[in-house]
């Protein structure tokens, strides 16, 4: 929605010339571009402090949309309200990640309001401006000038380099840049060694490995798919050579794109 950080990332990508559409979560960002209605779609990817989207992560796995490119923003949150002092304040209205992102800064200065988690740090804003005098949100700058709020306490991540990386969804394919990643999911077939056998082909052609992260695959219980992030285009020689050794072994093996690598 209007006011979060996607907002904000679009905006640090696209700049204030492009026409923006905003949606309501994740899944219709995808569906918005999937159906044309948009050219691109930005959606969050991971956290520094609290880690992958995972609604995010699934969503990749069935569409056909490809990674075009990332996007790196530094987030500060702050606490948006009505209330004259922070003592005054009763209710905190949130996106989990942001909770997550703040959780020190809310035991130590306000550890008997109540954390309520909403859709987005937008929502969020939203709620606490019907009830300013006694509730507040943790959102961005924008969240809070959208809704007449002011930033009572700016700055309360718990970590100061707090950032958050966001894919730029597409349908086309991006040629090769200086500096690419590729992106791909995977899944092993159930036998001792089994990832390391497909993850030995990135070592043996010396492709390197920028992120790895494990999420349910939904077919099973206690089944994993394995999302990938390595140095190199998937036309370069050796990225092409390692993923379709790779493909040999693996039970499931989809390319989500290769892009340039963001500069934050």
């Amino acid at each position: 929605p209007k006011g979060t950080f996607s907002e904000q990332a679009v905006l640090k990508s696209f700049g204030n010339s492009c026409k923006v559409l905003f949606e309501n979560n994740i899944d219709t960002v995808f569906k918005s571009v999937e159906g044309r209605s948009a050219s691109y779609g930005v959606v969050p990817l991971e956290n520094s402090t609290e880690g992958a989207i995972a609604r995010t992560l699934d969503l990749f796995v069935s569409s056909s949309l490809n990674i075009c490119g990332e996007i790196l923003l530094p987030i500060h949150h702050n606490l948006l309200t009505g209330a004259e002092n922070k003592a005054n304040i009763t209710k905190v209205y949130s996106h989990a990640q942001s909770f997550g992102q703040c959780m020190n800064w809310l035991l130590e200065n306000i550890p008997k309001a109540e954390r309520i988690v909403v859709s987005s740090n937008s929502e969020a804003a939203r709620l606490a401006s019907l009830n300013p005098g006694d509730t507040a949100a943790i959102g961005g700058v924008d969240a809070g000038e959208y809704y007449n709020l002011v930033s009572l306490v700016k700055n309360i991540e718990d970590e100061p380099d707090n950032m958050t990386r966001f894919a730029v969804l597409g349908v086309d394919e991006i040629g090769v840049s200086d500096t690419d990643k590729t992106s791909f999911v995977m899944s092993t077939v159930s036998r001792p060694g089994a990832l390391f056998s497909l993850l030995q082909p990135l070592a043996d052609n010396g492709v390197n490995i920028c992120r790895l992260e494990s999420r349910p695959s939904k077919s099973g219980t206690w089944e994993y798919v394995f999302f990938i992030d390595v140095h190199g285009h998937k036309v370069d020689p050796h990225v092409a050579l390692s993923l379709n050794q790779i493909r040999e072994k693996a039970g499931f093996l989809k390319v989500l794109g290769s892009y340039p690598a963001a500069v934050s």
